[in-house]
């Protein structure tokens, strides 16, 4: 749905990638309204009964029946750091049957306040990816140097999950093109806000909300946050 002159479809793979993880996007409402998003990208490149999206803010039994199932089956796992998540790789170690996983879509903020207010996330083992890539999203802005757009995650956890790194690859590879031809037609590099905080470029007003304040100084001393 892009003019043909920044088309993204060359870069999609030419048939949608043969993985037997299963992807449920959970999406804050407030992203369908975003022009640069990733999950259609990540969409257009698996099949479409292995990426699901399900919009909203508050997800329970009653209306979301699938989705409970899906939380309390216990090959299900949700993508979401924290002291009480486990490195996605140890998990992908031990794991043989197909798995599925939900990701949450949006801001820090909005996935923080979706996965802390509904309860049913909390049913399947929470895992993480390590931090040891930079974001290529470029065209955004990032809290810290290590966070992903959520197709870059859904990238690094499918190829852990299915032991292929050609998977991550080939996901990326749209995302690529697309930060490349927003950059060809005036749009600017983001650096992460750590990174403007520890080189003196941040040049917004700092925040009077002192949790905010906090949450900043602590990226500045390179406390994990």
């Amino acid at each position: 749905s892009r003019p043909q002159k920044v088309c993204l479809c060359p870069f999609l793979p030419v048939h949608p990638l043969k993985v037997s993880t299963s992807l449920y996007i959970i999406q804050h409402p407030a992203e369908g309204s975003r022009v640069l998003r990733t999950v259609p990208l990540l969409a257009a490149c698996l099949p479409p009964d292995k990426c699901k999206i399900l919009v909203g803010r508050r997800f329970n039994e009653d209306r979301y029946p699938e989705l409970a199932t899906v939380c309390r089956n216990p090959n299900t796992l949700i993508l979401y750091p924290g002291a009480e998540a486990t490195n996605l790789e140890e998990v992908a170690v031990t794991s043989s049957s197909p798995s599925v996983m939900i990701i949450i879509d949006g801001t820090w903020s909005q996935a923080k306040d979706i996965f802390y207010k509904n309860s049913l996330f909390r049913l399947p083992k929470q895992v993480q990816l390590k931090p040891s890539i930079s974001s290529q999203y470029v065209i955004r802005t990032q809290p810290t140097n290590t966070c992903l757009s959520t197709l870059e995650c859904a990238a690094v956890a499918l190829s852990i999950m299915e032991k292929n790194k050609s998977i991550q690859e080939t996901i990326l590879h749209p995302l690529q093109a697309l930060c490349s031809f927003q950059l060809q037609h005036g749009a600017q590099i983001h650096h992460s806000k750590e990174h403007l905080l520890k080189n003196g470029l941040y040049d917004k007003p700092m925040p009077k909300n002192k949790r905010k304040l906090r949450r900043m100084e602590l990226l500045v001393n390179n406390v994990k946050i």
